[in-house]
């Protein structure tokens, strides 16, 4: 949330408190709890956790990813039916909140969503049940553990807008990220066709904040195909991209995924209480950003432009496609307001999960033998218009164990895998996405160029040698192994030139 507003904000959300809807939260009956009536400081988010961990032990795992500058550590839960196993087949997606320290309903509403899920699990809830069943889920709490101990522990009427905002090195983590949005406009001016995973790993580590490498890191290490970033300060679903071409600049930054972004956006906006509904004031009091108005949603650089923002880094990084969400107009709210928010946005946090199943999954596959190709490519292109359109600028990549999501809104699409030493495969599908169904499947076998069972066999048949003197043998072995380095040479030069076709330009066989 931008806090170039603050004076209006302050002032919009202390009218709104006083008409009843203190930072959006419902006045409706809600559990009355002392559980959930006050805020978890670490200690107690980490007793919570093992709490639930060790209740659903056969279906949840507590691990942490890093630590914060002041040593705290970075604690996701995760739950599935194969804990820390990435199953082919089985996506994975993530929340993650408190990015802000001073911002903490998510992390509230993260906890609670941990111990609702645990519950629900053991109490047979069959849409739970099946969630778990069929998607790795990992929540973390808070990414910034120092900000929110410094706002806890600061008197309300001191905090302000900024006090705990940043990690305890004083910098703004949803501004520490690489900033991917600048290389990805100049590689798209430059028509350069290489679009995806920008950044294999962080480099220069020294250079990002202990919690942006742990994240990142975390990011790059799973095949998340779907994220959610919790914040407050607005009441709004916010999708790429943050940062607009023109650097600064409050301006509509459309991704390749304009429309699918959209929609997961929507899908949370029309699910949440009042984000959708026109009844409320816009939290800073200006008429441009009734976000209401626009069903719940925005593009984030239309609102206001951030470059190094986690957001962007999830879609240009790897194959997650992240949104963010502002939930409150007050970024801490009362304690004995947090029970109203968990109300609110119970139905939307299922619901965006199930979002993870929309589009088409599958696996590829070598034909031969049958075994995973990791780092294949996938393009899609869409078949739904009449027009002649190329393939959507954000490929997909599998997995180790060869899996792949392509997250996509229905219609008729062709899709086309490419990989290393593999003659490329197309294939059409009709995606139509049900409610709480599995994404459409489509596996791939591609057959290799030069295929290994063939040399094999070839050098089974070989006819015997006849007998050749020493001196001959040596000069000959001498010989072939001159030829067989010139072939390695020609190998890697072919390998080398299919490598960069692939990053400079899209595939050319629709």
């Amino acid at each position: 949330m931008s806090f170039c507003r603050t004076i209006f904000v302050v002032a919009v959300a202390l009218g709104v408190a006083e008409a009843g809807l203190f930072g959006f939260g419902s006045r409706e009956s809600v559990d009355a709890s002392a559980e959930w009536r006050h805020y978890h400081d670490q200690d107690a988010m980490e007793a919570k956790l093992m709490e639930v961990a060790k209740k659903c032990s056969n279906v949840s795992r507590l691990y942490s990813i890093g630590k914060s500058v002041e040593g705290r550590d970075l604690v996701v839960i995760e739950f599935s039916t194969s804990p820390g196993i990435h199953e082919a087949g089985k996506p994975e997606m993530k929340y993650v909140g408190n990015m802000h320290g001073n911002e903490a309903v998510g992390r509230e509403l993260l906890i609670r969503l941990a111990d609702y899920l645990c519950n629900e699990f053991h109490s047979g809830n069959k849409d739970v049940v099946k969630l778990i069943n069929t998607t790795n889920i990992h929540i973390l709490p808070t990414m910034n553990p120092d900000g929110f101990e410094l706002a806890l522990h600061t008197k309300p009427e001191d905090r302000g807008w900024l006090v705990g905002r940043a990690n305890a090195n004083g910098r703004d983590l949803n501004r520490g990220f690489p900033d991917l949005d600048k290389l990805f406009f100049f590689l798209d001016e430059q028509k350069a066709g290489r679009y995806d995973h920008l950044l294999d790993i962080f480099k220069d580590e020294k250079n990002y904040e202990p919690e942006v490498r742990a994240v990142g890191q975390w990011t790059l290490s799973l095949p998340f195909v779907l994220s959610a970033n919790l914040h407050e300060g607005d009441l709004v679903a916010n999708y790429p991209f943050d940062a607009s071409v023109m650097e600064g600049m409050s301006d509509y930054s459309k991704s390749p995924d304009d429309v699918t972004f959209r929609h997961l956006a929507q899908t949370y906006a029309s699910n949440h209480a009042h984000m959708a509904k026109n009844d409320h004031a816009p939290c800073d009091g200006t008429p441009s950003d009734n976000f209401a108005r626009q069903g719940g949603i925005t593009n984030g650089a239309k609102w206001y432009s951030v470059s190094g923002g986690m957001q962007d880094f999830n879609y240009l990084a790897t194959n997650a496609f992240e949104i963010t969400l502002e939930l409150s107009c007050q970024k801490m709210p009362p304690a004995e307001e947090l029970p109203n928010f968990w109300t609110d946005n119970k139905k939307a946090l299922l619901e965006f999960m199930w979002m993870t199943h929309m589009g088409v999954k599958g696996v590829v596959v070598d034909q031969i033998t049958g075994k995973p190709i990791p780092n294949a490519v996938i393009w899609i292109r869409n078949l739904t218009s009449t027009k002649n359109e190329a393939p959507i600028k954000h490929p997909v990549t599998t997995a180790l164990s060869g899996d792949f999501f392509r997250p996509i809104i229905d219609g008729q699409y062709q899709l086309a895998v490419e990989a290393e030493g593999y003659q490329p495969e197309m294939r059409a599908v009709n995606v139509t996405n049900k409610a709480h169904g599995e994404a459409q499947i489509v596996n791939f076998q591609l057959k290799p160029l030069q295929p290994a069972l063939e040399m094999e066999n070839a050098m089974e048949n070989l006819p015997e040698l006849p007998y050749v003197p020493t001196e001959l043998l040596q000069e000959q072995q001498q010989e072939e192994q001159q030829q067989a380095l010139s072939e390695e040479e020609a190998i890697e030069l072919m390998r080398l030139i299919q490598s960069a076709r692939a990053q400079n330009q899209p595939p050319t066989y629709y």
